[in-house]
């Protein structure tokens, strides 16, 4: 399928989990795709993976300008911004009294800060091409809570209603706003928040994963590439009507 084909696409946060499988779903659709993230190493093994139609440029979504200066980079590869993917996040966790300042400026910088900035940098090519699909990567976090993990939640919950009143300005323009939110993911922010839990309660990996999907009627993780193809389709042309919408992947869960 070529539905993307002679589309720009950015993914922020992607060289690696959630933000690779969507980066190779979009190529697989035919998009140009540059990844956006701060490990130049790891950034170019994973674009020289994914091969052709693939580039990408070093920056912190946090940091506004060098963020802009990665945008020109990649428009320079590939031409206008069409398609959006704020994948960039932190998922630390603390109990509420001992979350001080810096924890919480640092996940509100990444996770909402880096929205905002990525969205404002990409929008005036969506309008000059009378086309954009902007997707938010947010989490069912975003859309209950988990004790332990306040600012983390606080910080979804943002991307949420920040998506659905962009959606609303963006309603009368060929251009989509939506939100994607995965239940625990296969990737390394949970691997880590399963080492947390080992290191923290004395637990073994069964009881520590099964602490992880006490929520999910399926009793597993989300893949991935099951998240990707959440985004895949809301980028299509034909998703046209699709905006201002939270869409979980989470195995079930509901909030």
């Amino acid at each position: 399928m070529s539905t993307l084909s002679h589309r720009h696409a950015i993914v922020t946060g992607g060289s690696r989990g959630i933000g690779a499988a969507i980066a190779r779903a979009l190529l697989a659709e035919g998009a140009a795709v540059t990844l956006i993230g701060r490990d130049q190493a790891r950034l170019r093994e994973t674009a020289a993976a994914m091969g052709q139609g693939t580039a990408y440029a070093v920056a912190d979504v946090t940091r506004r300008v060098a963020l802009a200066e990665a945008f020109e980079q990649a428009r320079a590869i590939h031409g206008p911004i069409a398609i959006l993917i704020n994948n960039a996040g932190i998922a630390p966790s603390s109990p509420f009294h001992r979350t001080d300042e810096a924890l919480w400026a640092s996940v509100m910088a990444t996770n909402v800060d880096g929205v905002y900035h990525g969205t404002q940098l990409a929008l005036a090519d969506m309008r000059s091409q009378g086309f954009g699909r902007i997707v938010n990567i947010s989490s069912i976090a975003g859309q209950k809570g988990f004790a332990y993990c306040t600012a983390y939640c606080a910080a979804k919950h943002a991307v949420i209603g920040f998506t659905r009143a962009l959606a609303l300005e963006l309603a009368r323009h060929p251009i989509t706003v939506n939100a994607v939110c995965p239940g625990f993911t296969d990737t390394d922010i949970v691997r880590d928040a399963l080492s947390i839990i080992r290191e923290k309660t004395g637990r073994n990996d069964d009881d520590a994963m099964a602490s992880l999907l006490a929520g999910n009627p399926q009793g597993r993780l989300i893949t991935p590439e099951e998240v990707a193809d959440a985004v895949r389709w809301l980028c299509r042309p034909s998703s046209a009507a699709i905006t201002g919408q939270s869409i979980t992947v989470a195995g079930g869960e509901v909030t």
